[in-house]
């Protein structure tokens, strides 16, 4: 791809991109929300035209009419929400667009062979070609679209986001399949918010930034300070800062907390001045947890002390006894997508921006101004609509709402899941900020399903499984296996895991 140019009215996506990937590599391809990332594939893939620039593509001049014309010559796009039909079988999905026919009829016994041709290069037995779609778990939908393409016979895929809905073991087969089209020839272009992917697959990356290319390195020389750097256009020292932390005063104390499916057993204590993280496999019952907590659930039997509080309480309650909560579902429970973003993020405390119940929308957009300078959201203003951001302009929203209202204990649940490394940096950062305040430092718990986050980012971590949570160990006592043989059973205590029983 060269030179290559889109705008959209008065907004320039691209400027004169160039971008060279070679037969058989991962190429890497990282940026902010909103860099242009995604309108380069759309260009690429053929549901852009180009305004400018020409593409090759082995070895011959490339201009796609459409989706379907990319990938007859050899270009498969596999976006981040799948494009499955959930009423068609397998084998119908593989073949959707191109179907064999026999005459009128399609030909049912070669549109099978095929499947089975695509389905091949799986390991995945229990995706049979006359199952319908729908009934696959998202994984297995995820390769049904990757069959697509290579029954069309691509030799060149992009992958936007593909783990973001994975569990940790698909994730891992979906990395072997990876290096194994690697192998056959296949080219490969990934789009991934997670450096440790990027380390892993690919052998080069481009960044962009503001629609345009910043630069293009080899990954096993380039360190992840250097790409966060080029993506925000300054120096960023460490992705994980740690300032210095004084834990004080227990500020939360939770003994044998059981909600009414989960937790089943739950016990921490988090005192101001730290960040507790709480690792876990996906339905292990850490959601559960802080919904409990923060009064969205029903509480079954333990205790809750916050401050002077005790007892269960209402998400209202909660918000008085300075406790805010992030949710991990923005979408539905973080955010009012319908209204602006100084409502979003003033939403709790209406009524220090008015009187008599009366809201003052200059105070509403001045306060939201700070915050938006502050953690750096990508936006037209305070007045522009939250449902128009792009992921991660959203979520700091939602987290900076926690800021304004000044809150104690912050609960954040997987607050970077789906993010850009540059949104999720500035929240590291705030992180930091708000647990080492010498007016007031908070304290923080984080649900994560990403080690490399929690260990970075937390002072202690527990694990919870199966609903019970393990006691919370010094972060410098552990490592990603010990958390990993108890998230997943196979060791019931974190402290004998950790091998330090002094911990």
């Amino acid at each position: 791809m060269r030179g290559i140019r889109k705008t959209f009215g008065p907004t320039v996506a691209l400027g004169r991109v160039d971008l060279e990937v070679l037969p058989g590599e991962v190429h890497a391809l990282v940026g902010e929300n909103g860099a242009g990332k995604s309108t380069l594939m759309k260009v690429l893939s053929g549901a852009h035209a180009p305004d400018s620039g020409e593409m090759e593509f082995d070895g011959k001049p490339y201009l796609p009419r459409n989706p379907l014309d990319a990938r007859a010559r050899g270009v498969g796009m596999i976006y981040q929400e799948l494009s499955i039909a959930p009423h068609l079988t397998v084998e119908e999905n593989i073949v959707l667009g191109m179907e064999p026919m026999k005459g009128p009829l399609v030909d049912r016994k070669l549109m099978r062979a095929r499947a089975l041709e695509a389905l091949a290069h799986f390991d995945h037995p229990d995706i049979r070609p006359e199952v319908l779609a729908g009934t696959l778990s998202v994984s297995a939908q995820q390769l049904v679209e990757i069959g697509r393409s290579l029954a069309m016979g691509c030799k060149l895929l992009v992958f936007d986001e593909p783990t973001s809905s994975l569990s940790q073991k698909d994730i891992e087969r979906l990395f072997l399949l990876i290096d194994r089209l690697k192998s056959q020839g296949i080219s490969i272009i990934y789009i991934s918010h997670f450096l440790e992917e990027v380390n892993r697959l690919a052998s080069r990356l481009t960044v962009l930034r503001d629609g345009s290319v910043v630069g293009t390195r080899e990954v096993a020389t380039t360190a992840p300070e250097e790409i966060v750097s080029m993506m925000v256009g300054r120096d960023v020292d460490d992705l994980y800062p740690r300032t210095e932390r004084h834990p004080g005063e227990a500020l939360l104390e939770i003994k044998h907390l059981a909600g009414s499916a989960k937790p089943a057993d739950a016990s921490l204590t988090l005192r101001r001045g730290e960040v507790v993280g709480i690792a876990g496999v996906v339905g292990s019952g850490r959601t559960e947890f802080l919904r409990a907590l923060f009064g969205l659930d029903p509480v079954k039997s333990g205790e809750i002390r916050i401050g002077g509080n005790e007892g269960t309480a209402n998400p209202r309650q909660r918000w008085r006894q300075s406790v805010g909560l992030l949710s991990e579902n923005r979408k539905e429970e973080g955010l009012a997508l319908n209204l602006s973003i100084a409502d979003n993020i003033t939403l709790p405390c209406l009524d220090r921006f008015g009187r008599g119940g009366a809201v003052s929308p200059a105070r509403q957009m001045s306060r939201s101004a700070v915050w938006i300078e502050k953690l750096g959201i990508k936006c037209q203003g305070p007045a522009q609509p939250i449902g128009a951001l792009s992921g991660g302009n959203q979520q700091k929203a939602a987290f900076a709402r926690l800021l304004e209202f000044d809150v104690d204990i912050l609960l954040l649940d997987e607050p970077t899941r789906g993010i850009d490394i540059a949104a999720k940096a500035r929240i590291y950062e705030a992180i930091n900020e708000a647990v080492t305040d010498p007016a007031r430092p908070r304290a923080v718990i984080i649900i994560s399903s990403y080690l490399p986050e929690l260990f970075g980012v937390c002072d202690r971590i527990a694990v919870m499984s199966q609903g019970k949570l393990t006691r919370a160990v010094p972060v410098a006592d552990l490592t990603p296996h010990d958390v990993m043989l108890v998230a997943t059973g196979k060791s019931a205590d974190l402290r004998q895991s950790s091998g330090s029983p002094g911990a």
